[in-house]
C-alpha cells in the first residue's frame, strides 16, 4: 500500500514538473516573440540611432544673478539632441497596422523604447502587443480617460514589469538616486513633435492613492497633488513642478502584491501667465454647484500572467487593483513563473 502511494505521489510530482517546464518554455517563447514584435516596430518607425548622443540632463533653474555692466550678447538657443533626433518620427507605417498608436516613449540609456498606444479601456493592452497579438508582454499604453495629446495635467502611462527586463521593468531602478542621475529624462514623440519630461519623483503608492487623480478643479488641487508626489518620492531630484506644468506618471507593478504600484513621475515645463497681465475684477460667485473633479484612474492589474493571486477586474482600470498594467497571468501559470 505504501509502495502504491509512493508511486502515485511520484507520478503527480512528475506531472507538475513537466507542466512547469512546459510553462517556462512557453514563457520564453513569448518573451522572444515580444522582442521581435517590438524590434519590428522600431524598424517601421525608422527609429534614429541615438547611441552617439551624450546622456541627457535635466534643465536647471539655478541661473546666476549677476548684473552685467554692459548688454549681454544673445545666447545660442539650446537644442536638445534627443528631441531633435526624434521629432520627425513618422507613425504612418505603425498606424497602418494599428490605429491605436499615439506615438513613441523612450528613456535614453534604458530598454524603454516602445510604441505608445491608447485603447478603449485599460484592459486590452495588458494582454495584447502593439500589433494586437495576444501576449503576456502586452504594450505600453495611456490611461484610456486621458487626452491622447498629453494635454492633461496628469497623464498616466501603464506597462508591465516583465521578468526578462523588458517593458517597464527598469522603472524599479529609480529607487536609487544614482540611476535617476544617469537617466533623468523621458521623451515622448507624437504628431506634435518630441517632448522632454524631467523625472522628479519615484515611489510606491496605493492603487487608490492620489497619484492616480485625473481631474483637477483649480490650481489649489493641482498644488496639493504636486506636494503629495514630492512628499512620497524616495529620490531627491531638486525638480519641483508648478501648477502650469504637465505631469507624466509611469506606472507598473511592484512585485509585492496587488495593493500597491511603483510609479515614476516626470514633468513637462509649462509657461506661467505673464505677471504684467491686466487683472480682471472678480465677479460675484454664482450659486451654482462647484465643478466636480474627475475621478481617479483605477490602478491596473498586478503583474504579467503568472501571478499567484489575482484580483477581480475593475471597470475603468486594468485587471486587478493596479495602477500600472501590471502583468497578470492565468492562475495556472502563476505557480510556475511567479513573475510580478
Amino acid at each position: 500500500m505504501k509502495k502504491k502511494t509512493r508511486l502515485i505521489l511520484i507520478a503527480l510530482l512528475s506531472l507538475v514538473f513537466v507542466g512547469s517546464m512546459g510553462m517556462l518554455v512557453y514563457r520564453g517563447m513569448e518573451y522572444k516573440e515580444g522582442e521581435e514584435i517590438y524590434a519590428e516596430a522600431e524598424t517601421l518607425v525608422e527609429l534614429p540611432d541615438l547611441s552617439g548622443l551624450p546622456a541627457p540632463a535635466p534643465e536647471t533653474d539655478n541661473a546666476e544673478t549677476e548684473t552685467p555692466e554692459a548688454p549681454e550678447e544673445p545666447r545660442p538657443v539650446y537644442l536638445d539632441p534627443y528631441a531633435d533626433a526624434l521629432r520627425n518620427m513618422d507613425f504612418t507605417a505603425l498606424r497602418e497596422v494599428n490605429s491605436d498608436v499615439q506615438g513613441w516613449i523612450m528613456i535614453p540609456g534604458t530598454v524603454i523604447s516602445y510604441p505608445l498606444l491608447q485603447g478603449e479601456d485599460n484592459q486590452y493592452y495588458l494582454k495584447h502587443t502593439w500589433k494586437k497579438w495576444t501576449s503576456a508582454v502586452g504594450a505600453i499604453f495611456l490611461e484610456w480617460q486621458n487626452s491622447p495629446d498629453l494635454s492633461d495635467f496628469n497623464t498616466i502611462i501603464y506597462g508591465h514589469r516583465m521578468n526578462n527586463g523588458s517593458m517597464f521593468a527598469s522603472l524599479k531602478n529609480y529607487k536609487k538616486q544614482s540611476y535617476w542621475a544617469a537617466h533623468p529624462c523621458v521623451y515622448i514623440t507624437d504628431d506634435n513633435g518630441s517632448h522632454k519630461y524631467e523625472i522628479f519623483a519615484a515611489y510606491e503608492v496605493s492603487t487608490t492613492g492620489t497619484t492616480y487623480q485625473l481631474g483637477f478643479s483649480d490650481d489649489a488641487s493641482k498644488q496639493a497633488f504636486i506636494d503629495y508626489c514630492l512628499e512620497q518620492s524616495v529620490i531627491d531630484t531638486g525638480i519641483t513642478p508648478t501648477v502650469y506644468d504637465r505631469v507624466l506618471t509611469l506606472s507598473t507593478c511592484t512585485g509585492n502584491g496587488h495593493a500597491t504600484r511603483w510609479v515614476v513621475q516626470a514633468v513637462l515645463k509649462g509657461v506661467a501667465p505673464s505677471d504684467t497681465a491686466q487683472e480682471v475684477p472678480a465677479e460675484p460667485a454664482s450659486e451654482g454647484p462647484a465643478p466636480e473633479e474627475q475621478p481617479a484612474a483605477q490602478p491596473l492589474p498586478e503583474t504579467e500572467p503568472g501571478q499567484p493571486d489575482q484580483a477581480a477586474e475593475e471597470p475603468d482600470a486594468p485587471e486587478e487593483d493596479q495602477p500600472d498594467p501590471a502583468l497578470e497571468e492565468d492562475a495556472d501559470s502563476s505557480a510556475v513563473t511567479g513573475e510580478t
